[in-house]
């Protein structure tokens, strides 16, 4: 019997071939988690699933007769319980029509192998849901970060764009400075040339006078020889 087989067994029990399908896949699933998790496995009355570990060893090729080293490996190992040991060694006999041939185990019996793999599902759920805020969280911050950085960025730029109109004013206000004071040197010029100019008309002026004193003490000179 395959897997089709199987829930073709059960279709009619659970409702439909789609249910005795999803219910095969959850059982089978559910074992082989807990088995990998190193979880025992235990259904009363059918058996026993386990992870078996087997330590590094020598073994011979069949074909060959070889020696080879063999590496430590894990393996799963079933291991069927009384009654159905018992069912097929012929002990009792199997149920006939809808009777189930595995007894019902009684609340409380089996193991919590596959409880505690829900619970360790459950928990990497919970771990990775943590992992995940974290994540959000991180990527907020970084966020927050690269906008305080853009904000800065910016704000320095405004301040470099001020200096720089600052910088033009104060060059513009130094030339006008400039201009104007290259304007009064101009109009100041021409003042100072006149100045000069009339110099010579007061030495001039010098001259003739002392030129009449002369004549004068001349004139005063000749009176008293007479």
């Amino acid at each position: 019997m395959n897997k089709a087989q199987l829930v073709e067994a059960i279709a009619d029990k659970l409702g439909g071939r789609q249910q005795a399908a999803d219910a095969v896949d959850a059982v089978l699933d559910a074992m082989v988690r807990a088995v990998v998790a190193g979880d025992r496995v235990s259904v009363t009355g059918f058996g026993s699933f386990e992870k078996v570990d087997r330590p590094a060893r020598y073994a011979r090729n069949p074909q060959t007769g070889e020696r080879v080293r063999v590496k430590k490996t894990s393996v799963p190992r079933f291991r069927a319980g009384q009654g159905f040991k018992d069912l097929v060694s012929g002990t009792k006999k199997l149920p006939k029509g809808d009777e189930v041939a595995v007894k019902k185990a009684p609340k409380g019996s089996l193991t919590g192998g596959v409880s505690a793999t829900v619970k360790k599902a459950a928990a990497k759920k919970t771990t990775a849901a943590k992992k995940a805020a974290v994540k959000k969280t991180t990527a907020a911050a970084a966020k927050k970060a690269a906008a305080v950085k853009k904000t800065t960025a910016a704000a320095k730029k405004t301040t470099a764009a001020k200096k720089a109109t600052a910088a033009k004013t104060t060059a513009a206000a130094k030339k006008t400075t400039a201009a104007k004071k290259a304007t009064t040197a101009k109009k100041t010029a021409p003042a100072t040339k006149a100045v000069a100019k009339k110099a010579p008309a007061k030495k001039t002026t010098a001259r003739s006078t002392a030129a009449k004193k002369t004549t004068t003490a001349a004139k005063k000179t000749t009176a008293r020889k007479k």
